[in-house]
């Protein structure tokens, strides 16, 4: 099996994240070797006309990124500048009611009318200056006071906020924390008085319970449904066997055994198949350290022979990069890209490629090619169950169309993603991305 270097320098750019991958001539085994760019896998494309924004719509763009916490802060701290400006500009008005109310009455009977009128509006003026004066001096130094009372306002609103979203902060801990084995004693419980936040909780927990019971339902389901299943189709094929060693058996009924055997062990791929899809889309019970060189290793070595029968030349190029997660269903994810690229390759002279590494701070594997020219829009539908390319439920002979259902679903449950784009010159390019270690 030939194994060439492949992860060049830009090799994270690849067709996998909607960007071509380098073009290489055949010879030297480069991965994939393709005549120009591949499809186009990821939003729209720049460049149309976009409807310019109003103030108010950026204005909502704004608050929609503000975290809930700091939504309630900002509002503490308007509300007591709201009513803080209020207090001062009563405060500001009884101030000068005040100082009118209280101004000392000028006594001015055994004055000359003229002398009178004229210390009346001396008098007036003064107290029209004591009461600016004792305005503009209260206005400045509230505003100072009420700037430094508002900065310890928005502090105190923002622990009051932190303190009533605790409980809320509570629940998406013990929601994270949840899994189809903890599901049975982990709860929020959460202790207070009977408001709207226990209530939730309360909701939660009721919730939580209905789970617990249907992923308990599922799992006796699934080991009573794999017993059932796999034991009648066992005692066929052990049947079958028994009949074929028969040398007094007639031709007719070895051929009619032969074919019997082989719907058998399609049954049983495809009972594994479902079986394992149920497994893989709940949530992990293993998590171990794993060297996604070592898997995907494994996966190649054990299609070895497949890929001599079919004709089909692999090229890898694998890298050490390490991920937590299951070790069997990882195995499996690329042991079923592997069987699909082999399968649906050309009839003489087809192509393989695989590489796994670390690149642009993800861990990748890319399993790429050679085949029948895929649509563009054909692509997603076939990472759902039972769906082939160019073909109904009824044309089985290549398989049950669980393979790539089944690495979505592992793929998920690791906490990573797939892509897959047709590959110039026909094939596919899939791309699997996991969180590194």
């Amino acid at each position: 099996m030939p194994t060439h270097p492949m992860i060049s320098p830009h090799s994270g750019r690849g067709a996998g994240d909607g960007r071509p991958l380098p073009a290489h001539p055949e010879g030297e085994g480069r991965l994939p070797p393709g005549a120009g760019p591949s499809v186009w896998d990821g939003p729209p494309p720049p460049g149309g006309v976009r409807p310019r924004s109003t103030p108010l719509e950026w204005a909502r763009a704004i608050v929609d990124r503000i975290s809930i916490r700091w939504r309630l802060t900002v509002v503490y701290g308007a509300l007591f500048f709201v009513a803080g400006m209020l207090l001062l500009f009563v405060i500001y008005i009884m101030v000068g009611w005040a100082i009118d109310v209280a101004w000392p009455v000028l006594d001015v009977d055994n004055l000359p009318p003229s002398v009178a009128a004229q210390l009346e509006r001396e008098w007036s003026g003064y107290m029209h200056r004591a009461v600016e004066g004792a305005r503009g001096i209260l206005l400045t130094r509230s505003l100072l006071a009420l700037a430094g009372v508002g900065i310890l306002a928005t502090i105190i609103g923002y622990l009051v906020a932190d303190r009533a979203l605790k409980p809320i902060q509570q629940m998406t801990v013990t929601a994270r924390k949840l899994s189809d084995s903890t599901l049975a004693h982990e709860r929020i419980d959460l202790k207070g008085p009977d408001d709207e936040l226990k209530e939730l909780a309360d909701t939660f927990d009721a919730m939580l319970t209905r789970l617990n019971v249907a992923f308990d339902t599922q799992r006796r389901f699934v080991a009573n449904a794999s017993h059932e299943l796999r034991t009648p189709l066992t005692i066929n094929r052990t049947v079958l066997e028994i009949a074929l060693s028969d040398p007094e058996a007639s031709g007719d009924l070895k051929a009619l055994g032969r074919t019997l055997l082989e719907v058998n062990a399609r049954n049983e791929r495809l009972i594994e198949g479902l079986l394992l899809l149920a497994r893989s889309e709940r949530e992990l019970s293993v998590r171990t350290p794993v060297d996604i060189r070592d898997v995907t290793q494994t996966a190649v070595e054990q299609l070895a022979s497949r890929s001599q029968e079919a004709g089909v030349t692999v090229t890898t190029e694998l890298r050490s990069a390490r991920t937590v997660g299951d070790p069997v269903l990882l195995e499996r994810c690329v042991s079923n890209l592997v069987e699909n690229a082999i399968k649906h390759n050309l009839p003489e002279g087809g192509r393989l490629w695989v590489r796994a590494g670390m690149t642009e701070g993800a861990l990748v594997v890319q399993v790429a090619n050679t085949g029948p020219h895929v649509p563009a829009y054909e692509v997603n539908g076939l990472f759902e169950p039972f769906r082939r390319l160019n073909a109904d439920r009824v044309d089985s002979s290549r398989g049950a169309g669980l393979g790539l259902s089944i690495v979505r679903a592992v793929v998920r449950a690791h906490g990573g993603n797939v892509t897959a784009v047709p590959r110039d010159g026909g094939g596919l390019v899939v791309t699997v991305r996991l969180q590194p270690r």
